[in-house]
């Protein structure tokens, strides 16, 4: 305990992200869900020819231009679309205009463990509700909760599964708080959320250029919801959240929705690959919705296959939580990629 922070503060665990290796370090990089694929080369244009004026100046206060780009690839108007230095601060956005003590920030578990680290910074009730051992949503608890905030990540991590549309709409339809659908993996899928935000008020759909994009590194996000929703959302956010050259290079980005599709494509492949070849080692594979799979070794022994793939400069993610202790979640790379982790994982497995 120390005298400079609240009580909550002191008392909370910090979010751990994945293991990012220094620039240059010949790492095999199967941990962060990150696309294996360079961005646009449109993106990549706006990012060579940036004007020294875009940085002189502060950026539009809330992305316009991006926000025009957004409502004509996804047919919603701009005024529906708040855009975040990447999803994780419009995650916190909707916490800190949402969330207190006394009021319950609900979810699922397992997900992704963020959700409780915002919870916690606003000293906010937290339930988490477990999921099904099939991963089926429970429905009924997370109604009966009726929390200010319910976060569902659809399809969710670790497991890859994607949430069915009428669980969504029951949700929706039940709450009287609001409903964030985490759609960070919604690239990968076969349908979204995107029209319960015209059906439901109190709906959110919250959605990053990390994945499918190719821009993890950028930072920049959005959500999709009635303005009169985002009204109270506007008043939280910080004044100028989205710089220039993000918003440039996002704008860039979504319009590019044929390489964008094409690289998804090479990945859905890819994933369909790699999940058969590691069934043949023996291991379970969850089906997935997004762009990593989730996996029980044979033996079990999830948390020492990791530490020996680190050894030798192949990283994925292990969570030392209840119910992930013998899994990995692995993100699916290129084939040359993918075919080095399952090879390593043949040599593992017969030594040990």
């Amino acid at each position: 305990m120390t005298k400079y922070f609240r009580p909550n503060v002191d008392a909370m665990a910090s979010y751990v992200p994945g293991e990012q290796p220094q620039r240059g370090t010949q790492i095999i990089k199967l941990n962060s869900n990150e696309n294996p694929y360079p961005p646009s080369p449109a993106a990549l244009s706006v990012l060579q020819n940036i004007d020294g004026e875009w940085l002189r100046r502060y950026p539009e206060p809330f992305g316009g231009e991006f926000r025009q780009a957004a409502s004509e690839v996804l047919g919603v108007p701009s005024d529906w679309i708040i855009v975040g230095n990447g999803s994780d601060e419009l995650l916190s956005v909707v916490i800190r205009a949402c969330a207190e003590p006394g009021r319950k920030v609900v979810y699922p578990m397992p997900t992704y463990v963020l959700y409780r680290t915002l919870a916690q910074m606003q000293d906010a009730d937290i339930a988490e509700i477990p999921y099904g051992e099939d991963y089926s949503l429970p429905l009924e608890e997370l109604i009966a909760v009726n929390g200010s905030v319910t976060f569902i990540a659809s399809p969710n991590s670790p497991s890859g599964h994607l949430v069915a549309m009428d669980d969504l709409r029951e949700l929706a339809s039940q709450l009287s708080g609001v409903l964030v659908i985490d759609e960070a993996y919604v690239d990968f899928t076969e349908e979204n959320a995107l029209a319960l935000v015209k059906e439901y008020e109190n709906a959110i759909v919250i959605r990053t250029l990390s994945k499918g994009y190719s821009l993890a590194g950028l930072r920049l996000g959005f959500g999709v919801a009635n303005p009169k929703l985002l009204h109270g959302l506007f008043k939280v956010k910080d004044s100028y959240n989205i710089d220039a050259i993000a918003c440039a290079i996002g704008t860039a980005a979504i319009t590019d929705q044929a390489y964008k599709n094409a690289c998804v494509a090479k990945i859905k492949a890819s994933r369909t690959k790699v999940a058969a070849d590691l069934k043949q080692l023996g291991f379970r594979i969850w089906d997935s919705q997004t762009n990593f799979l989730l996996t029980q070794p044979p033996a079990g022994n999830a948390e020492y296959l990791y530490q020996k793939l680190k050894e030798q400069g192949i990283l994925i993610r292990y969570f030392k939580q209840p119910g992930l202790e013998d899994k990995l979640r692995i993100t699916v790379g290129t084939d040359e990629q993918n075919q080095a982790l399952v090879e390593a994982l043949i040599y593992l497995l017969e030594t040990v």
